[in-house]
C-alpha cells in the first residue's frame, strides 16, 4: 500500500467538508494501490468553487471558463506502468514523490452529482480518481483508445471503493 502525504486546502471556509476529505484520501489511496505505486507520494489539492477554478484554468491553460477538476502532473509518466524505482522522482528533502497538484470545484461537483443522479461524495471521488490518473500519466486527448483506457481504469478503481458504485 502506498503511503500518502496529502496537502488539502479548502479555498473558502464554507467549502470544508470532512466526509468529502476522507473520501478524497480513500480515492487517492485506492488509485495508487490499483496502479501499483508503492512509494511515499505527495499530492497537493485545492478544493474551490467555480470562480476559483475558472481563474486557475484561465491563468494556467488560457481557457476562460470553469471546469470540474484540473490536474497538474509533476512528471511525464507512462500510463499503467508505475516505475519500479521511484528514487529518481523523489524529493531529496522529504523522500516523497511529488506527483503534482489537483484543483476540484466543489460547486461544479455538486451540480454534476445532481445532473447525473448520484451523491456528491461519488462525484468528488470520481473527479479525484480521474485527476490521480492524470498525475500518473493517463490522458484523454482523443475520443478513442486513450479515453477508453482512462475511463476503464476510472470505473475499475471506483468499483473497489465502498460508496463509489453508481448511487
Amino acid at each position: 500500500m502506498a503511503k500518502l502525504k496529502l496537502n488539502l486546502t479548502y479555498e473558502k471556509p464554507g467549502l470544508l467538508n470532512v466526509p468529502i476529505t476522507r473520501n478524497i484520501r480513500r480515492c487517492i489511496e485506492a488509485t495508487l494501490d490499483a496502479e501499483g505505486v508503492t512509494a511515499l507520494c505527495e499530492i497537493n489539492i485545492l478544493v474551490t468553487d467555480d470562480c476559483g477554478i475558472h481563474g486557475i484554468n484561465k491563468a494556467a491553460r488560457n481557457i476562460d471558463r470553469s471546469t470540474d477538476v484540473l490536474s497538474f502532473p509533476m512528471f511525464n509518466l507512462e500510463p499503467g506502468k508505475a516505475p519500479e524505482d521511484w528514487t529518481p522522482y523523489m524529493d531529496p528533502g522529504t523522500h516523497a514523490v511529488p506527483l503534482g497538484d489537483m484543483v476540484i470545484s466543489l460547486e461544479r461537483a455538486k451540480a454534476q452529482a445532481k445532473e447525473f443522479g448520484h451523491s456528491v461524495k461519488r462525484e468528488v471521488g470520481y473527479l479525484t480518481i480521474h485527476s490521480m490518473l492524470h498525475l500518473l500519466g493517463y490522458d484523454h486527448l482523443d475520443e478513442g483508445p486513450m479515453k477508453k483506457q482512462m475511463r476503464s481504469r476510472e470505473e475499475a478503481i471506483a468499483s473497489t471503493i465502498e460508496g463509489m458504485t453508481r448511487e
